[in-house]
């Protein structure tokens, strides 16, 4: 069962969208509001490109360098 390509596929959606709900709140509790247009922008991260913001977030000194 583990070794089934669905079993996978919805395995994978839901490390996606743990990340996602995770890198969110971190950017919440960072910069207090996040435009919807940011938002939506990191909503379209794939689980790598996710945990590489989450790694680039303490680098972040403000909502600039987030944009960016």
């Amino acid at each position: 069962m583990q070794e089934s390509l669905i079993y996978q596929d919805i395995l994978h959606k839901g490390e996606r969208q743990e990340a996602l709900k995770y890198t969110l709140r971190l950017l919440n509790r960072r910069f207090s509001e996040i435009d919807a247009s940011i938002i939506e922008r990191v909503r379209v991260l794939s689980t790598e490109q996710l945990e590489a913001l989450g790694e680039e977030f303490f680098s972040f000194s403000n909502k600039s360098d987030l944009e960016a």
